[in-house]
C-alpha cells in the first residue's frame, strides 16, 4: 500500500495472514477507518466450496478487527476471485455483501438466532454495457456451456456505517492509466501492458 501521509497514520493491525492486510486509517481529527485489502485464491486452484469457506474465514477476521477497534467503519477491497453473486460473497456467514443501499441500511440481519453485519457491494452495477467503461474487471472465455465471459472479481465492499461517505458514481473500472491503455483492441485486459485484471478507482469522503 502507498500513502501520501506518514505511515504512523496507517498502521497494519492484523498479523499472520499473507492474503489479508487490515490497516487502521487514523488521520486526526477524523474518525478512524479500517481498510482491509485481500487477494483470495484463484478459481484455477480452488473449488467454489473452498472459496466459500475462505470467505467465512475472511469475514470472521474482519469482525474480530472491528471488535478490537470498537467500530464497524470498514472498507474491504481487493481481488476476491469471485463474482458479487457467488455464495461466499452473499452468504450471511460469508461476506454478506448485498447489492442495494436500502438493504445494507438495515445494518445486519439474523439467521438462526445469530446476527450478521452487512456489507454494501456497489459492483453489481458494473456488469455489462451499463456504462462506457469495461463490462467487468476480468475476462475469461472457455469452451463450455456456462460461461460468463466478464467477471467482477475485483470489488470494493462498504460497511453501512460508511455508506454516507461513499459516492457510487465515483467508482470506476479503469481501462487506462493516463496515456497508457490497459486494454487490448477487443476491450479485454492487456496482461502485457499491466495485468489480466482491470483496476478499480473509488473515493471516500473522510
Amino acid at each position: 500500500m502507498f500513502t501520501r501521509f506518514p505511515g504512523r497514520y496507517f498502521p497494519e493491525v492484523n498479523i499472520g495472514s499473507r492474503r489479508l492486510s487490515v490497516r487502521r486509517l487514523a488521520l486526526p481529527p477524523i474518525e478512524d477507518v479500517l481498510v482491509a485489502a485481500v487477494n483470495l485464491p484463484s478459481k484455477l486452484y480452488w473449488s467454489d466450496e473452498s472459496q466459500m469457506f475462505e470467505c467465512a474465514n475472511l469475514s470472521n477476521a474482519i469482525v474480530e478487527e472491528e471488535r478490537k477497534a470498537g467500530h464497524s467503519r470498514t472498507i474491504l477491497v481487493g481481488d476476491l476471485n469471485m463474482n458479487p453473486f457467488e455464495k461466499g460473497v452473499i452468504a450471511a456467514a460469508g461476506l454478506h455483501a448485498v447489492p442495494t443501499r436500502r438493504i445494507a441500511e438495515r445494518i445486519k440481519r439474523t439467521v438462526q438466532g445469530k446476527s450478521y453485519l452487512f456489507f454494501y457491494n456497489p459492483m453489481w452495477a458494473h456488469f455489462g454495457d451499463a456504462s462506457d467503461r469495461p463490462a467487468g474487471t476480468y475476462y475469461y472465455e472457455r469452451a463450455e456451456h456456462v460461461n460468463y465471459f466478464w467477471n467482477n472479481f475485483d470489488q470494493v465492499l462498504i460497511r453501512p456505517q460508511l455508506m454516507d461517505r461513499f459516492r457510487s458514481g465515483q467508482l470506476r473500472i479503469l481501462d487506462n492509466a493516463g496515456e497508457t491503455s490497459l486494454s487490448r483492441a477487443d476491450g479485454t485486459p492487456n496482461k502485457g501492458n499491466a495485468s489480466d485484471h482491470f483496476p478499480l478507482l473509488f473515493a471516500l469522503d473522510l
